[in-house]
C-alpha cells in the first residue's frame, strides 16, 4: 500500500443526459481506483445492455457506497442551480428542499422520459421551474469555461445531463443518508465518510495522456485519477476548503461547487484581465462587482441578513442608487435595469 490517504477508493463518472433513465448510453462511463492501483473502467452488470444507464449507475453507487471503504465520487454534471433561480421561483436557499421541488417539476427519472419531453411540456411542469441560459453559478464563473446549467443545445452543454442527473442525486441521498454530498452537507467532510462531489473533467483531463480511451472514457478516467492523486498528496483537503469570503461559501452551499475550482475568478474589466483578489474586501468603497455595481459607502443602518449593515450601491449602467447587505454585494444586480432584487431602505 502507498502512504496513508483520506480515501482508499475513488470513482469518476462521465455523465450523459441523452434519451431515458433506462437507456444504455455510450456516453455514460465509470472509472474506479482502489488503493494505489491505476484507474480501471467499471462496466455495467452482465446483461442485454452494453453500456450503463442512469438508473443503473445510481443503483450501483447505492450498493457500492456501503460505508466499508472511504470513497470519493466525482460526477460530471451540475448538482444545483444559481441563486437567481431560487429568487425567481421563491424557493428557500436549501438544497434538500430544492431537490424535492425540482423532481416535482422535472421528473426526468421517470420511465420513458426524455429531458426534452419536460422541456416541451409533454411531461411534468418544467415551464414553472425555468432558468435563463446566461445565468451562471459562482463556481461556473470561477472556472472561466464551464457553461450554465440552463444553456441547452450547444457543444459542451451540461444542461441536459444536469437536468437528467439531479433526481438521481436525491435517489442516492435517500438510500444512503450517511453519505456526504459536498458542499451541501458542509465544506469539510468528516474523516472516514464517503463523499459525492461535482466534477469538471476539463480541469484535469489535459494532465493525463489519453492513450486509447475515448473522450468520454478519458473524462471519467481523469476524474478518478485526479481524486486518487489528490488524496495521496493531500491536495484533496485544499480542494474541500471553503472559498473566501464567507458570502461566497454561503452561496456555494446552495448553488453547489465544482471540486478543485478556486475563488476568486480572473475577470475582464475595462479591457484588461484583473483578479478580484486585488479587492481586499467586497465592502470597501470603490469595489465594483461583476455586474457593474459599485460600493459607494457604508451607511451604518441595520440590514435584513444576520449581523449585516446596509451599504449604498450605485449601478454603473443606469446610475440607480440603492441599499444592500454586505453579504450580497459580490453578486448584486441592479434592481432598476438588470432584474435584481429590490434594494434595502436607506432611512
Amino acid at each position: 500500500m502507498g502512504q496513508e490517504r483520506r480515501f482508499e477508493r475513488t470513482i469518476g463518472i462521465d455523465y450523459s443526459g441523452a434519451e431515458t433513465a433506462e437507456a444504455s448510453l455510450k456516453g455514460l462511463r465509470v472509472y474506479q481506483t482502489v488503493g494505489d492501483a491505476p484507474p480501471e473502467e467499471v462496466l455495467p452488470p452482465a446483461g442485454p445492455k452494453k453500456y450503463w444507464t442512469r438508473r443503473g449507475i445510481a443503483e450501483w453507487l447505492v450498493g457500492t457506497l456501503d460505508g466499508q471503504v472511504p470513497t470519493v465520487v466525482g460526477i460530471d454534471h451540475g448538482f444545483s442551480f444559481p441563486m437567481r433561480y431560487f429568487e425567481r421561483h421563491g424557493l428557500p436557499p436549501d438544497w434538500p428542499a430544492f431537490l424535492d421541488d425540482f423532481c416535482a417539476h422535472w421528473p426526468t427519472d421517470g420511465k420513458h422520459t426524455y429531458v426534452d419531453f419536460v422541456r416541451d411540456g409533454s411531461v411534468g411542469n418544467g415551464a414553472a421551474r425555468w432558468g435563463e441560459r446566461h445565468w451562471r453559478r459562482l463556481t461556473e464563473e470561477a472556472t472561466g469555461s464551464a457553461k450554465s446549467v440552463f444553456h441547452f443545445d450547444v457543444q459542451g452543454s451540461v444542461a441536459k445531463s444536469t437536468h437528467a442527473g439531479i433526481p438521481w442525486l436525491r435517489y442516492i441521498r435517500r438510500a444512503r443518508p450517511e453519505l456526504h454530498f459536498w458542499p451541501f452537507d458542509g465544506w469539510n467532510p468528516a474523516s472516514g465518510t464517503s463523499v459525492i462531489t461535482e466534477a469538471y473533467p476539463r480541469l484535469w483531463s489535459a494532465a493525463y495522456p489519453q492513450d486509447d480511451r475515448t473522450a468520454d472514457q478519458h473524462d471519467a478516467y481523469s476524474i478518478a485519477r485526479w481524486l486518487q492523486d489528490a488524496s495521496i498528496t493531500g491536495e484533496i483537503e485544499k480542494a474541500f476548503a471553503a472559498p473566501k469570503p464567507e458570502s461566497v461559501a454561503m452561496t456555494g452551499q446552495v448553488e453547489g461547487w465544482i471540486l478543485g475550482c478556486s475563488w476568486p475568478p480572473v475577470t475582464k474589466q475595462r479591457g484588461r484581465m484583473t483578479s478580484t483578489k486585488a479587492q481586499a474586501s467586497t465592502t470597501i468603497p470603490g469595489y465594483i462587482n461583476r455586474n457593474r455595481q459599485e460600493v459607494v459607502s457604508r451607511t451604518g443602518l441595520q440590514g435584513n441578513d444576520h449581523n449585516q449593515v446596509v451599504y449604498l450601491l450605485r449601478c454603473h449602467a443606469c446610475g440607480a442608487r440603492y441599499g444592500a447587505n454586505g453579504t450580497d454585494i459580490f453578486q448584486r444586480r441592479c434592481p432598476e435595469c438588470d432584474g435584481g432584487r429590490p434594494g434595502l431602505g436607506l432611512g
